[in-house]
């Protein structure tokens, strides 16, 4: 891959776990409000994980809204949308995996849907939707790479 191609796609991942963030939070912590990046009995404690959150993955935005404008005025950004799209799919998939991995499984902060019936299932669901998002962002990347 070209560096112009490699810039793009590095562009799309990070937007991609930014986006996935921000969906995430804005859905299940908000909207839904099903859980909180901290499940505690302090609903201030929770309120300000979750804040944390969303900072953390509004500055992942920003920062590959500004690379991509940092690597167009250098001339060093590709064209192709299906490395981009594969970029955006790959990193959105990468944040569920890892955070339902992390969070989920092995720490234990949170999950999915705590209060259902059978939370385990929407933690497996949260896991197997990142990784059929990674594997259809590859799919999709690899489109342009066979061409």
């Amino acid at each position: 891959m070209n560096k112009e191609n490699k810039n793009l796609f590095i562009s799309g991942l990070i937007l991609g776990l930014g986006l996935l963030g921000a969906i995430d939070g804005i859905v299940f912590h908000q909207l839904l409000q099903w859980h909180h990046m901290v499940l505690s009995p302090n609903i201030e404690l929770e309120i300000f994980t979750d804040g944390l959150f969303t900072a953390l993955f509004s500055a992942l935005l920003i920062w590959g809204g500004v690379k991509n404008f940092q690597d167009a005025r250098k001339n060093e950004l590709g064209h192709s949308w299906k490395i981009f799209l594969g970029g955006l799919f790959i990193g959105g998939g990468s944040f569920n995996l890892v955070e339902g991995i992390i969070d989920h499984h092995i720490l234990q902060v949170h999950r999915v849907k705590p209060l259902a019936e059978n939370p385990l299932l929407y933690d497996l669901t949260f896991l197997a939707i990142g990784l059929l998002l990674v594997i259809i962002g590859f799919m999709i990347k690899r489109l342009e790479t066979n061409l």
